[in-house]
């Protein structure tokens, strides 16, 4: 199959979304349950992902193989962006969280659609800035704040705090991984939630795993 972009008439009557949610010439949707790697590290560079369902994991890993985690993304952002610069290997592994649905889209369509729907290059563009910020405010977070401050804003990017109405939101991750986004111990993670569950800001089950954020209350805490 030939890796055409769609055929798109009007750029009035394209809409990204739906462009996404089909497939087409060099357009594919795939499943993977939890806990499936999807690309690794080093593998050929040649799509551009976007998530319609679920979450996954970015971990990049040094050449001793030790594993940073580096960010959790959800349902509505892209992941394999560089390799639309020329970057012929993938520059993290990415593994699912949760049950996914996900839509690839060849290097070669993606560029073409880019250069020729200007909605979807919007679309693509408003997810750039938007990860670009969210990168500055992390580097940011690591380097000026505490651990403590820094796992109550990550609980509350985890839980997508921004959608309106969702005041009360559930994540499921393992304090080990909490502790590695973080950037400190299992330990600490472990006193400052216990901290946080006191203080009635968040509750969570007997393995930590299953994490209820009262986002309000824990944005108060952190002044937002």
């Amino acid at each position: 199959m030939s890796d055409a972009p769609l055929d798109q008439n009007s750029h009035a009557g394209f809409d990204p979304k739906a462009f996404l949610a089909k497939p087409g010439a060099g357009v594919r949707l795939e499943r993977f349950p939890a806990g499936w790697q999807i690309h690794a590290q080093g593998d050929p560079a040649d799509s551009v992902c976007y998530i319609r369902k679920g979450r996954v994991k970015v971990a990049t890993f040094s050449n001793r193989g030790k594993e940073a985690i580096v960010g959790i993304l959800q349902e509505g952002q892209f992941f394999g962006e560089p390799c639309l610069r020329d970057t012929r290997l993938r520059t993290a592994t990415i593994v699912t969280l949760d049950d996914c649905l996900i839509t690839s889209v060849s290097k070669e369509v993606m560029l073409s659609t880019l250069g020729s729907e200007p909605k979807f290059s919007a679309f693509f563009l408003a997810h750039l800035l938007s990860r670009t910020t969210r990168l500055e405010e992390d580097l940011g977070d690591q380097l000026l704040n505490l651990s403590e401050r820094r796992l109550a804003r990550l609980l509350l990017v985890l839980a997508d705090a921004g959608r309106d109405g969702d005041r009360t939101n559930e994540i499921n991750l393992s304090q080990e991984v909490l502790a590695e986004m973080v950037g400190t111990t299992r330990s600490r993670i472990s006193t400052f939630m216990n901290r946080f569950r006191e203080q009635g800001l968040i509750n969570y089950d007997s393995h930590g795993r299953k994490i209820v954020v009262y986002v309000a209350l824990l944005a108060s805490v952190l002044g937002l």
